[in-house]
């Protein structure tokens, strides 16, 4: 399976912001929650934050490259997903980790420098 990043020389989707209600996507500035991967943006629909489902990572499923690494920023602070849709992330090849919008930006530059097959689902704060 291909891994989510861009062609040797094309741009990666770099997160340089967040804060003030949006995130800070290589200059161009989101204000609705959005799907980061290494070569492109997402829109990522969700119903209820504090209730997601595994519909609500439809898009991510559907990709044939998907990453194997899901970071959750979702918000201010960590939220609670519940134990079925992490484990069905999982059986379908992605582990999801919790975390701040904050942390999340950061730990997915982090991950994507080291070339890893990463992406994040991030709520501006």
């Amino acid at each position: 399976m291909a891994a989510p990043l861009p062609e040797p020389g094309a741009e990666r989707k770099l997160v340089d912001g967040y804060g003030g209600g949006g995130i800070s996507i290589r200059g161009t500035v989101y204000r609705r929650p959005i799907v980061v991967l290494g070569d492109r943006v997402l829109d990522w629909d969700f119903a209820d934050i504090a209730a997601l489902t595994l519909g609500d990572f439809k898009a991510l499923l559907d990709l044939d490259d998907r990453p194997s690494i899901l970071l959750l920023g979702m918000g201010k602070r960590a939220l609670f997903v519940r134990p079925d849709v992490r484990q069905a992330l999982r059986d379908a090849g992605i582990v999801a980790d919790l975390m701040d919008t904050g942390a999340a930006c950061r730990t997915y530059n982090l991950l994507l420098a080291e070339e890893r097959r990463v992406a994040a689902c991030l709520v501006p704060v």
